[in-house]
């Protein structure tokens, strides 16, 4: 009885670590911009970086809402801007350590002034940064700052048609 306790709870904390252990990605702005145009789901893309404190801020608050969510279908998105160096190991390793367990990709672009556009024409490059879309009902909005958690519900629930 004692060993199968054991090997319950070894397999409870493996699968604690790997819940939120992912391979990361790396994708280029036309992938992103398929993923964003065949999306048949709500989709919430966060734009952020490991360095980038207000980003790190809003990404619990982004995770506990997409959960919240969930049956609604809402997906989320995290595109690091990290540097190439940090990616994969660098990138890998943050994500672990702040137990993020949402979708996280790597832009493999250096070029603000070409993926921007592609993705918001008035954006600046400036992070955090979050693009709101739902095909369906053709909902599209970006925002350009950090978002607190009353602000980004309230774009949920537009997401949502909920409002």
């Amino acid at each position: 009885m004692k060993t199968i306790r054991i090997i319950l709870v070894a397999m409870f904390f493996s699968s604690c670590v790997t819940s939120f252990s992912q391979e990361i990605k790396s994708i280029k702005i036309t992938e992103l911009e398929k993923m964003i145009a065949e999306s048949s789901t709500p989709l919430i893309i966060n734009f952020w970086a490991t360095w980038c404190k207000p980003c790190i801020e809003e990404i619990p608050y982004f995770q506990a809402e997409a959960a919240t969510h969930k049956a609604d279908s809402l997906q989320l998105l995290l595109v690091s801007l990290d540097m190439k160096g940090m990616y994969p190991k660098g990138l890998s390793s943050f994500v672990k350590k702040r137990k993020i367990n949402a979708t996280v990709v790597f832009l493999d672009e250096t070029n603000a002034d070409y993926f921007c556009p592609k993705v918001d024409e008035k954006w600046s490059g400036a992070i955090p940064a979050s693009l709101f879309v739902n095909n369906r009902t053709g909902y599209r909005k970006f925002v350009e700052d950090q978002l607190s958690e009353e602000e980004l519900k309230k774009e949920i629930m537009a997401i949502l048609g909920k409002n």
